[in-house]
């Protein structure tokens, strides 16, 4: 029998989601955990990959077991066993067949970013104090909801059949930000982005390149130009992955 985990994490401390030598990850984590509660070797695959540093609000992983579990039961003992900054919130039986990472119809992120300085915000949110022009990254977002090839924002040598992804939302929202009791106006930035699939290093790239064109250092041209380029040299930096969080994964036959 198959068994979707629904978790969050916050991911400072590991070196992203995937299982690898020398390294603390997620998924060896929860399989662990898993293993040691079910008393025989588990091994949970993920919906995606989280690269180190970057958080999940909502991250869902699969597993097999021959036995019909107690959800209630099990998930109150692997959030008692697991460390405190990994969640798990549900254990959701599910179609022998069902994927929990081809099945995925749709995941979102956010970037988060604090103009101002703030030391509890440090592992959170990138700090970033320069001006930048919101409406215009609002208006070069919406651009890439008119292609489909974003192979410029993919890491190099990166083993993918195609660079084609279908984006359904990208904007940028700006919000107050309390400091000293005082608050100042659009202190706080996060750039939402969803998408049916992401590339690697892909978000990141993206919000590097509208930070470039909040500055005024590209224009609306030039961001179409880096697209149509394909040629990751030519779009802008990564930007830090602290301030990263997968926020939402959708699937036809999960209810919210």
């Amino acid at each position: 029998m198959r068994y979707f985990i629904k978790l969050a994490y916050n991911g400072t401390h590991y070196h992203g989601w995937q299982q690898q030598p020398n390294a603390t990850s997620v998924q060896e984590t929860i399989n662990k955990a898993v293993s040691v509660l079910l008393n025989t070797e588990i091994n949970v695959m993920g919906a995606g990959r989280t690269d180190t540093g970057v958080h999940a609000k909502e991250m869902y992983a699969h597993f097999d077991f021959d036995k019909i579990i107690d959800v209630h039961n099990i998930v109150h003992k692997l959030n008692s066993y697991l460390p405190k900054d990994i969640v798990i919130h549900d254990i959701i039986k599910v179609a022998d067949d069902a994927h929990c990472r081809f099945d995925a119809i749709k995941r979102t992120y956010e970037y988060h970013v604090n103009t101002f300085k703030d030391p509890f915000l440090q592992q959170q949110s990138w700090y970033f104090h320069h001006p930048l022009d919101i409406n215009l990254m609002n208006e070069a977002a919406k651009l890439l909801l008119t292609y489909t090839d974003f192979q410029c924002f993919s890491k190099v040598n990166t083993d993918v059949n195609t660079f084609n992804c279908t984006i359904f939302e990208a904007h940028w929202s700006q919000g107050a930000y309390e400091q000293n009791d005082d608050k100042q106006e659009n202190g706080k930035l996060v750039f939402t982005i969803s998408a049916n699939r992401f590339l690697r290093n892909m978000v990141r790239a993206i919000v590097g390149t509208l930070i470039n064109v909040g500055l005024h250092k590209i224009t609306l041209n030039d961001f179409r130009d880096i697209i149509e380029s394909k040629n990751r040299d030519r779009a802008g930096f990564s930007v830090p992955a602290h301030a990263l969080y997968l926020t939402e994964i959708e699937y036809d036959y999960i209810t919210k």
